[in-house]
């Protein structure tokens, strides 16, 4: 079973584009950014398409054709980046229904979904304490020291 990464693709994605963006280059490609992510420009042109239906970043066509944040990255929070990319619980139940003449059985799923209601709900109060910008800074302090 592997981990979805495609919140951590959305975050490298915005944190570079916030970087350049700090440096006075606004519009950026998707070939550029892949460079730093380290994948392949049709990931993050997926990427860019969920940011940009999220609001999240904005495209420009034509000469200078590329992509910009839509937004400042310290009005973007981890938790918008959340609902752009994940369309599915953090959890999932079982895939068939559990034997019901068993007590653990029986009661698993209702116990189970308040759990994991409350989990998807303590991650989205985390992500929205936490800007791009925030991610920005604490990725470069993290990388001088």
């Amino acid at each position: 079973m592997s981990a979805n990464s495609r919140m951590t693709v959305a975050v490298h994605v915005l944190t570079w584009m916030a970087l350049v963006h700090g440096r006075g280059r606004d519009v950026v490609t998707s070939d550029q950014i892949a460079t730093s992510v380290a994948t392949n420009p049709v990931v993050i042109r997926r990427s860019l398409a969920d940011l940009r239906k999220a609001g999240l970043v904005t495209v420009r066509h034509g000469a200078g054709a590329g992509w910009m944040l839509a937004r400042e990255p310290k009005s973007i929070a981890l938790v918008d980046v959340y609902r752009a990319v994940h369309d599915e619980p953090l959890f999932a139940l079982h895939h068939g229904e559990p034997n019901q003449a068993c007590p653990v059985g029986h009661g698993i799923q209702p116990v189970l979904r308040r759990v994991y209601a409350d989990t998807e709900e303590a991650v989205r109060r985390e992500f929205a304490g936490v800007s791009i910008a925030d991610v920005l800074r604490n990725t470069l302090a993290a990388g001088s020291g």
